[in-house]
């Protein structure tokens, strides 16, 4: 597969949002935000030191939000519209970001949701190990 990528500008926000609302419903995550929310939550990471970049097929599909630090680079987000699933979209952006984006000496992190199974499994395929597992008491 050949994707090209860039990084994201202020006029991918809308797009970014609606497929940041798509991931956290695929995930089963808990979090109740709005589109617009998440434009604007998008909005404030891409001024405070995150970086996203959008990997395009002709259109795009697929983009990944991350965050360098000193010795490390967290991934939060990796998404590929729903249509481009299963297509090596997600193995390809992953080499990309790692070929051409991220340095090589850094340490790479990504959480995942513990239900999350295919996507356990996606990332230990391409490379990423256990480390840390959280565990949480909800409130009654």
């Amino acid at each position: 597969m050949k994707l090209g990528w860039r990084f994201a500008s202020e006029g991918d926000l809308g797009f970014l949002a609606e497929w940041n609302h798509q991931l956290i419903r695929d995930e089963g995550h808990r979090n109740p935000m709005t589109v617009q929310e998440l434009g604007q939550r998008m909005r404030g990471w891409l001024a405070g030191g995150y970086e996203a970049v959008v990997f395009c097929d002709g259109d795009p599909a697929a983009y990944a939000l991350f965050r360098r630090e000193e010795g490390l680079v967290h991934l939060r987000q990796l998404f590929v519209r729903r249509d481009m699933r299963r297509r090596g979209v997600g193995r390809c952006a992953f080499e990309i970001l790692r070929r051409d984006v991220w340095p090589r000496s850094a340490r790479l992190t990504v959480d995942v949701l513990c239900s999350n199974k295919s996507a356990i499994a996606f990332w230990r395929s391409v490379g990423y190990r256990d480390y840390c597992l959280t565990l949480e008491i909800m409130p009654s």
